[in-house]
């Protein structure tokens, strides 16, 4: 899985981060130790980690991921990467 979103809310960007989606590569979400949520009311589950979005960048470094593109949606920010 070459590529991989994370986000956060713009009143939480000292966490929690937001590394995945239901389909995620359960691997990778251990070594960044997320942990699966699903919100009431939403069909789909996330992974979470308690860190901030820049730790959790920086561990993504680490892993050979490089920052593709970043934006605020509303009171969101994503970050997209890509592993080569």
């Amino acid at each position: 899985m070459p590529y991989l979103l994370i986000s956060t809310q713009i009143r939480l960007e000292a966490g929690p981060t937001m590394v995945g989606d239901e389909h995620s590569d359960p691997h990778l979400m251990s070594i960044l130790g997320a942990t699966k949520r699903s919100t009431l009311g939403n069909n789909f589950s996330e992974y979470y980690v308690n860190d901030a979005p820049r730790l959790v960048l920086d561990k993504l470094e680490r892993l050979g991921y490089r920052v593709v593109s970043m934006t605020g949606v509303g009171q969101t920010l994503v970050w997209c990467l890509h592993r080569e």
